[in-house]
């Protein structure tokens, strides 16, 4: 893709394939990238292996639309509703396939993202001693540690996501990004991830980029495709941009606690909508009254040299 400037379906159709490994946002609640997760459903990928730092109720459309064939991750919910149901039904029933659970702690999944970020065959860590995830993931080690001998730790190992689908607030066409607000395992998946694909709720001059270099967490290098999508993290939340939409989650949550119902909100919000641009057009008003209109600019700062 020599041109870095895509619409999401088509960064979606070029750099996500069948079975891929994919990190769908990583600030726990916040800058999920749903209009993502919506073109992956309608593209009807198979597969996946869905990496989970909560990523609220992205992963559980995924799973309940059939996408997934894995989730690596601590926990995947409806952060204001409780354990997402798609994910149970398929945990415990099977439905729509069964799926295999890769049990981490929040922290163990940070530690391997960290890993594979930076190279490393794997991280020591001693928060899982004594949890029951050791149980259930056999890819986790038991070992001594070198340094401190009779005090065991466990070994993780590194996470290398063939995508990172990351949201940002603003982009240029080349990838330079900035990224501001908690952090959380952004700079980390994207610089683990062969593929990054940015969702940018802002296409900025280069020039507004390199002004304010302290908030470029990765080089424009490892972006793939840069998607303008604004609100495209919608209904999770955009520091200094977007709120969170705590009824469209409510709604979710109620409406797939059955199959049907969940099949219904699919067809709905997926299936009946052609593009993030139709999703936006559905929301309305909605959308511009979840727009952040207070102002808390930081101090500036002098990048000056000379």
């Amino acid at each position: 893709m020599a041109d870095k400037l895509a619409s999401v379906a088509d960064a979606v159709a070029a750099l996500v394939r069948d079975g891929d490994s994919l990190v769908i946002g990583a600030c726990l609640e916040a800058a999920i990238p749903f209009a993502a997760v919506h073109e992956i459903i309608r593209q009807g990928r198979r597969g996946l292996n869905a990496i989970a730092p909560i990523s609220d109720a992205a992963t559980d459309m995924l799973i309940g639309a059939g996408c997934v064939e894995r989730v690596t991750g601590a926990w995947v919910g409806n952060v204001s509703g409780g354990l997402a149901h798609n994910y149970r039904r398929a945990a415990e029933q099977g439905l729509p396939h069964p799926i295999a659970i890769e049990d981490h702690s929040n922290f163990s999944l940070a530690m391997a993202l960290m890993a594979g970020a930076n190279g490393l065959p794997y991280v020591p860590v001693r928060s899982l001693l004594g949890s029951d995830i050791l149980k259930t993931n056999r890819r986790l080690i038991r070992a001594d540690d070198p340094f401190s001998p009779g005090k065991p730790v466990i070994l993780v190992p590194a996470c290398k996501p063939d995508v990172a689908i990351l949201p940002v607030q603003r982009s240029d066409r080349d990838g330079n990004c900035h990224f501001w607000g908690s952090l959380v395992l952004v700079q980390e998946a994207a610089l683990a991830a062969e593929r990054v694909i940015l969702l940018a709720d802002e296409i900025v001059d280069t020039s507004v980029i390199v002004s304010d270099p302290n908030r470029i967490l990765f080089p424009s290098f490892r972006v793939s495709a840069v998607c303008p999508a604004r609100a495209g993290c919608h209904p999770s939340s955009l520091t200094g941009v977007w709120r969170r939409d705590t009824p469209f989650f409510v709604e979710y949550h109620t409406r797939s606690r059955d199959r049907e119902g969940f099949l219904s909100w699919l067809r709905e919000w997926v299936f009946d909508v052609e593009g993030h641009e139709a999703y936006l057009d559905k929301l309305g008003d909605r959308l511009e009254r979840l727009r952040i209109t207070g102002w808390a600019p930081p101090e500036p700062v002098n990048f000056a040299a000379v």
